[in-house]
């Protein structure tokens, strides 16, 4: 059975990716949770709590899902097809998704808000722990320095997309040449 406060944590990112952060209220997450509206200012004393809150599950459910992947490719022989079409995939999973949505509008929001921006830290952290475990085993020179680069790459596209609905840059070929140039000497080992 959902507790009450997942179910208030979860109609809040529905909301927040539906409508944006402006539409959180707490008449209407309590309505769409189907919880009693004093519920929402019992587990959360401010909106802020709220936000944090409901990011940091994203980011929790995230994290193991991240985790979980990292730890999938950690000792797998990886080619850059493979890992370029593996980050495709995890692209994939959210995307067009409402909780891909909020995850923007949120990360957006930590930006004004400065009491979000660890929560959005820690998600970034994982993206970025995920793909230091590709770029070390694809035989990146520099994966930590790396990392950042190749998450914002994908997280750039991703945002593109969202943007204009359209696929102007496919994730996999700009993974690809990225992790090209990340290579040590360059060379690819297994032909894409």
């Amino acid at each position: 059975m959902v507790s009450v406060r997942d179910r208030i944590l979860a109609a809040t990112l529905d909301i927040v990716g539906r409508d944006g952060v402006a539409a959180v209220s707490n008449r209407r997450i309590a309505a769409e949770a189907g919880v009693a509206l004093g519920s929402v200012t019992y587990h959360f004393a401010t909106q802020t709590d709220l936000l944090r809150a409901a990011l940091l599950g994203f980011v929790d459910a995230e994290t193991s899902r991240l985790v979980e992947l990292a730890e999938r490719y950690r000792d797998a022989d990886l080619d850059l097809a493979g890992a370029a079409a593996m980050t495709e995939q995890i692209a994939l999973d959210l995307s067009g998704t409402t909780y891909q949505l909020a995850s923007f509008e949120m990360y957006i929001h930590a930006g004004r808000d400065p009491e979000l921006r660890s929560a959005a830290a820690e998600c970034f952290a994982a993206y970025d722990r995920l793909a230091v475990t590709i770029l070390n085993g694809l035989g990146a020179a520099d994966p930590h320095r790396l990392a950042p680069t190749m998450v914002a790459t994908v997280t750039g596209i991703q945002l593109r997309r969202l943007a204009t609905g359209a696929v102007p840059v496919d994730i996999t070929d700009a993974v690809v040449a990225l992790l090209q140039s990340a290579t040590r000497d360059g060379s690819v080992d297994h032909p894409i």
